[in-house]
């Protein structure tokens, strides 16, 4: 997207009271809107601040939760309340160019799900709700471009897996000041455990949730986050969910422990997982849960220069794999026979020129096995290879096909080959594995090194993998897409500095990703790195000038 609107932008980003959620106090009033009187409502409605997602060229999805309790099932009276929103081209309101009224009901929560149409394409735009004579605090989003424009830079920022009790959300401090113009979330918005008492930050309830009230109390315990609240109210979010959302490594309508959960149970509890997750996500209606089912995957164009088809790899897939033979498995799915056609026409029909893939999981090759022979996650892409496979050699055919994953709590970048059994087969487009915002805490890297060195040899398509913490932030332009690799000193403190650990890039027409000089950006000397420290200069090989260039912080 264009960056204008540059100085508002900077300005929004750093006034604390705007980003972190300011007073009612500190706030312009709305004006007032025709309505019945209503009785008063407790002090303190809009304690998960504001939210925006799913953008279009003409419109955005606003989003808050009315909630004075957060964490006891909201607090909210049991009847519907009527919110004020309102849209404007500035901070101040004084350019309204949208406003109305929603309803919050009990049955969802007091969630509030605005989609507002009629906007400019690529405009940045500021919201608030108002209710209860309480106001919110103010949000800034941004559309999307015209469909017919193909130039311009697109910011995004890739994040997944946020476990509360293993540290601070620190990463978001560092986005919002990179300022991206859309934040990809590809899974593990909360985590399902059960409390524990030696974490860094304690879950709250007594176990695991499995009714509609505590998956309620945990996204809002999340909500409550404040680096997270701030993240929301900057930028709009495309969303979707992985397994904790529900259960850890669920499979339809499999739960991790068949044996503890009949499949009565289990449906009722991703139904009632399905239904919190709505009320606490910036998505539109369309996305309201039928029972046990949601409708999360999708598809955002952002003019000519990207599409981004976001797929559900939990909801329709066949049981996980226990063997290679059942990896192997052409009957095993993944994305179930609706959503694979609905891909391939997706992006087969493209015109964009960079065809993005969110998948909560890795698409690309894992083999832990050391030597001979193959031992590969069957929870991932490698335990449905049939599938993959298939999707590999359509992939051949469209234009920049490069796939944004979570999930395994590292940065794992890597080409996407046709044919991972044959290292020299053809390099299909590229993935980009995004590290964890907290999950796994602070890493251990001796640990990680003694685990995963042995392993480079047998995966000569990795291109990049570490263990920080951290997330990835993409600048794409019609040329090639440029990576970062952020990461913070630590997620046990809510405030960390942070600096740019790789930088990558992929170049239009040409599958595959490269490495590139953190200092100069020109190639660097070697086909894989493996995310050791550098040199003890604090220096990388860099081939354009044959010399160590410094590895510059930010």
């Amino acid at each position: 997207m264009e960056r204008t609107n540059s100085t508002d932008r900077r300005r929004f980003l750093t006034t604390g009271a705007a980003v972190l959620g300011a007073t009612a106090a500190a706030q312009m009033w709305l004006p007032q809107v025709a309505q019945t009187i209503e009785p008063p409502l407790p002090h303190g409605v809009f304690s998960l601040g504001v939210a925006s997602g799913d953008p279009l060229p003409d419109g955005i999805v606003l989003w808050t939760r009315l909630a004075p309790k957060p964490l006891s099932g909201g607090g909210m009276p049991d009847r519907a309340v009527t919110v004020q929103w309102e849209v404007a081209e500035d901070e101040r309101f004084k350019g309204i160019v949208r406003r109305g009224t929603a309803r919050a009901v009990p049955g969802l929560a007091h969630s509030v799900h605005v989609d507002v149409r009629g906007l400019r394409p690529d405009r940045a735009y500021w919201y608030r709700f108002r209710t209860g004579g309480q106001i919110s605090p103010v949000g800034r989003t941004r559309t999307a471009p015209d469909p017919q424009r193909s130039g311009g830079r697109l910011r995004v920022a890739l994040a997944s897996c946020q476990n509360w009790q293993h540290g601070y959300f620190t990463p978001y401090a560092d986005m919002l000041h990179q300022d991206p113009d859309v934040v990809l979330f590809v899974g593990d918005y909360i985590y399902e455990g059960r409390p524990s008492s030696t974490a860094v930050r304690r879950h709250e309830g007594a176990d695991e949730p499995y009714t509609l009230v505590q998956y309620r109390n945990r996204h809002a315990q999340y909500r409550t986050d404040p680096l997270l609240v701030a993240m929301h109210a900057a930028a709009p979010w495309v969303v979707t969910f992985d397994d904790h959302e529900v259960d850890n490594d669920f499979a339809g309508e499999v739960p991790q422990d068949p044996d503890k959960q009949s499949h009565r149970a289990f449906v009722a509890r991703r139904t009632a997982a399905y239904q919190a997750y709505y009320e606490h996500m910036p998505v539109r209606t369309s996305a309201v849960p039928n029972g046990p089912h949601i409708q999360m995957y999708r598809r955002l164009e952002f003019g000519r220069l990207a599409r981004l088809n976001v797929l559900d790899t939990r909801q329709f897939r066949t049981d996980q794999a226990t063997s290679q033979k059942g990896a192997r498995n052409p009957s095993a799915t993944m994305l179930g026979a609706r959503q694979k056609r609905w891909l391939l026409d997706g992006l087969h029909r493209s015109p964009a020129q960079w065809n993005l893939i969110a998948s909560q999981i890795m698409m690309a090759e894992t083999d832990l096995q050391v030597g001979p022979g193959k031992l590969w996650y069957y929870d991932a892409w490698d335990g449905y290879q049939a599938e993959r496979n298939a999707f590999l050699k359509e992939l051949a055919t469209v234009r920049n096909p490069v796939v944004l994953s979570g999930d395994r709590h590292m940065t794992m970048v890597s080409d996407l080959r046709r044919d991972f059994a044959d290292p020299r087969s053809a390099v299909v487009g590229a993935e980009f594995v995004g590290t964890s915002v907290s999950s796994g805490g602070d890493p251990d890297l001796k640990a990680f090194h003694r685990d995963w060195d042995p392993r480079k040899a047998d995966n000569p398509h990795w291109k990049l993998i570490d263990t920080h913490r951290g997330y990835h932030l993409f600048d794409i332009r019609h040329d090639g897409i440029d990576a970062q690799v952020r990461v913070p000193s630590t997620v046990l403190r809510p405030r960390s500095a942070s600096r740019t650990f790789a930088r990558l890039r992929v170049e239009a027409g040409k599958p595959g990703v490269r490495r590139v000089c953190a200092g100069c950006e020109a190639p660097l000397r070697g086909a894989q790195s493996y995310g050791r420290a550098p040199r003890a200069s604090g220096a990388h090989p860099c081939l354009r000038h044959r010399v160590l260039r410094p590895l510059r912080r930010r």
